[in-house]
């Protein structure tokens, strides 16, 4: 019976292509859409999730102030004390990598470019989880007696020098003459849009005594052994911070301790929460193309009311009558949620090509999406099957 209804609904089908099309076309986008969001919602939250760890593995990261907009003004920096007593006072710890950071211009030959200098140790390196890729990190001479030697990310590479070589060359920051020992490897876009390798990197000894002209810390990071740890540490840090910057038990810390987790916890959950708005609101196309499929089904109904009459009169029972309508109205729904998910596949492949994020691809969602578009034909077609068993055979007879 159902086998019968399915090849009849396929032969109505044939005789109104393009109604049948315009019929589904909400059916349509509604499906492509949902899967498009949650494919490109899953690419985002891993692309986060990817620069996140590039930050470096098991990081806390201790900065003066608290976040927010003025939150952090005309509250006293670190200085090289605290530092020594994260040093001594607290385990677990694999580096700790004081850093202080200035924005200038640096000049090679006729060229110029306004970058981020950062001083600091070789330990920040390992925190940040940087990778030399041609060159070498800074010699013990050098840190103790702040020397004008730095390393480059490859955007400064880019910009100032071009194809040539930058390694032996010196580039001039403010008053220095620095020579370039060393070239990082590209990191790209932080998950702030910041472009993580347009920096320069010298000791902090030099930074302190010949750009800052004070001995300020304005970040520390810390690298944990274990992640296990990671709590544990961040605890401690700011149990040792708090004794060490006078702060009375009533008041708030004048500091922020925060780890590459609570950042990712934070993007990720961002980004899922925007993925399931969009989602949701794409959804809405689902039950704009189920409207449609009852219109066309109503429609339909009132044109073959002949011929429902002549079913009913010849010995068809009310549920055959109903089992033809409403599965025309599931194959509908059902044709416009494959061509749904081919178009998806097709527009996700390409959005993520154009937004550079990666293609994952999710089996359940797409399954999920066109179970969906066949129950919005069950739902929205069962009121017009209804109606069409309903009907009196010998006024659907007398029917012109």
């Amino acid at each position: 019976m159902v086998w019968n209804a399915f090849l009849l609904a396929l032969r109505e089908l044939r005789r109104n292509v393009m109604r049948s099309f315009l019929t589904i076309l909400g059916i349509v986008i509604g499906v492509a859409a949902v899967i498009v969001m949650v494919t490109l919602g899953s690419g985002a939250t891993v692309q986060v999730s990817q620069q996140i760890a590039s930050l470096g593995s098991n990081v806390v990261i201790l900065i003066p102030g608290q976040m927010g907009p003025g939150r952090g003004a005309s509250v006293a920096p670190f200085n090289e004390s605290d530092v020594e007593a994260i040093v001594r006072d607290i385990g677990d710890l694999k580096v700790v990598a004081p850093a202080a950071t200035k924005s200038l211009t640096a000049i090679f030959a006729n060229k110029n470019w306004s970058t981020a200098v950062t001083g600091t140790t070789n330990d920040y390196f390992t925190a940040g989880n940087w990778i030399i890729a041609r060159g070498r990190t800074f010699a013990e001479s050098e840190l103790r007696a702040g020397k004008a030697a730095c390393v480059i990310g490859a955007t400064v590479v880019k910009e100032l020098f071009g194809a040539q070589d930058p390694l032996g060359n010196k580039l001039r920051l403010k008053n220095i003459s620095c020579e370039v020992i060393a070239q990082l490897e590209a990191k790209g876009q932080s998950v702030m849009g910041r472009d993580q390798d347009d920096l320069i990197i010298i000791p902090l000894r030099t930074f302190q005594r010949r750009v800052a002209g004070n001995r300020d810390i304005s970040l520390i990071q810390l690298s944990v052994r274990d992640a296990s740890a990671i709590d544990r540490v961040k605890s401690a840090l700011e149990r040792l911070m708090r004794e060490r910057r006078h702060l009375a038990p009533n008041e708030e810390n004048d500091f922020s301790v925060m780890d590459t987790r609570q950042i990712a916890q934070t993007l990720t959950g961002t980004t899922r929460i925007l993925t399931l708005l969009l989602s949701a609101v794409a959804a809405v196309s689902l039950l704009v193309g189920g409207i449609g499929i009852m219109n066309i089904m109503l429609v339909s109904v009132t044109e073959r009311t002949r011929e429902i009459g002549i079913r009913l009169a010849i010995g068809a029972f009310e549920r055959d009558v109903l089992t033809q309508f409403l599965v025309e109205a599931v194959v509908l729904s059902s044709f416009g949620g494959l061509f749904g998910v081919l178009l998806a596949l097709a527009a996700s492949a390409v959005l993520a090509q154009v937004l550079q994020v990666p293609l994952i691809l999710n089996p359940g969602i797409m399954i999920l999406a066109f179970l969906f578009s066949g129950a919005v034909g069950v739902i929205f077609g069962y009121v017009p099957a209804r109606r069409a068993a309903q009907l009196d055979p010998i006024e659907a007879l007398r029917h012109e």
